[in-house]
This record gives structure tokens, C-alpha cells and sequence, in this order.
């Protein structure tokens, strides 16, 4: 029985030129990724410094005097906003740096009854977040956690 198949020969000097410059390219886009996710990381720190932690604090500030218990973390490189009546029930953001572009990602959980409903949300690239950009986040996420 004859093969259906025709195999072409192909220099082993051409293979092994596209074989190491697919190498190089992706060695090259390895770099480029691991220094934007330095600066990434970098930014992120200043980000939840002097803008994420700030304004969350404002939040909890304007929470508390509504009548509407809930107090800030700052977990192992994160900010959370978490009900003091249901632990289950919390806004937080955190840095994703294994994203490409890394970015900060904003997660939300509450539950009423059986039912919790558990949201994840890609809010922004660290170097260009503003307080805006947070409290914007911050409000459209409490809102189910301050229904009552």
C-alpha cells in the first residue's frame, strides 16, 4: 500500500535558522513582558499608597456615619472594604500581574440568603488609575451591599 502523503524536504540550515529566531522572538517578548510587569508592579505599589487606600478610607468614613458598619484591610497587597455584619459581603481591589498587560482587578462578594454572587473586574492598568477611576468602581460595587 502506497502513502497518500508527499513529504517535502526542507534544508536543515533553513529549519534551524527559523527554528532560532522563533527562540530569540520569544525570549525577547519574555524580557519585554517581565519589565513591564516590574513597572507594573512598581506603579501598582504607588497606586494603592496614594490612591486606592485613600479613597477606600473616605468610603468607610462616609459608611460609618450612615450607619452602615464596615471597616478597611489592607491585605498582603490588596485594599478591602468588608461588612462588619457579614464578612462574606466585601469590595476589594488587588494587582493581577500575571495578566499581560498586569492589572488591577476588582472583586466583590455578597451574599443574601443561600444566594452570593461573586463579581471579578478588570478596573484598570495601575499606572493609570486616578481617585475617580476608584471611587467610581467602589460606588457601582456597594451598592447591593448597602440594599437593605
Amino acid at each position: 500500500m502506497r502513502s497518500v502523503y508527499t513529504w517535502a524536504r526542507m534544508e536543515i540550515a533553513d529549519v534551524r535558522k527559523r527554528v532560532t529566531a522563533s527562540i530569540e522572538r520569544a525570549k525577547r517578548r519574555a524580557a519585554e513582558r517581565h519589565a513591564r510587569a516590574n513597572e507594573a508592579s512598581a506603579a501598582y505599589a504607588r497606586f494603592l499608597n496614594d490612591v486606592a487606600v485613600p479613597v477606600f478610607r473616605q468610603v468607610e468614613n462616609v459608611l460609618r456615619v450612615e450607619s452602615y458598619p464596615f471597616k478597611l484591610f489592607t491585605p498582603g497587597g490588596g485594599v478591602r472594604l468588608e461588612s462588619e455584619r457579614a464578612a462574606d459581603n466585601y469590595v476589594e481591589l488587588v494587582y493581577d500581574g500575571a495578566a499581560d498587560p498586569p492589572a488591577v482587578v476588582g472583586r466583590t462578594r455578597y451574599s443574601r440568603g443561600r444566594r452570593t454572587d461573586e463579581r471579578e473586574t478588570i478596573v484598570g492598568e495601575p499606572g493609570t488609575l486616578t481617585e475617580e477611576d476608584v471611587l467610581t468602581f467602589l460606588l457601582e460595587q456597594l451598592e447591593p451591599l448597602v440594599e437593605r
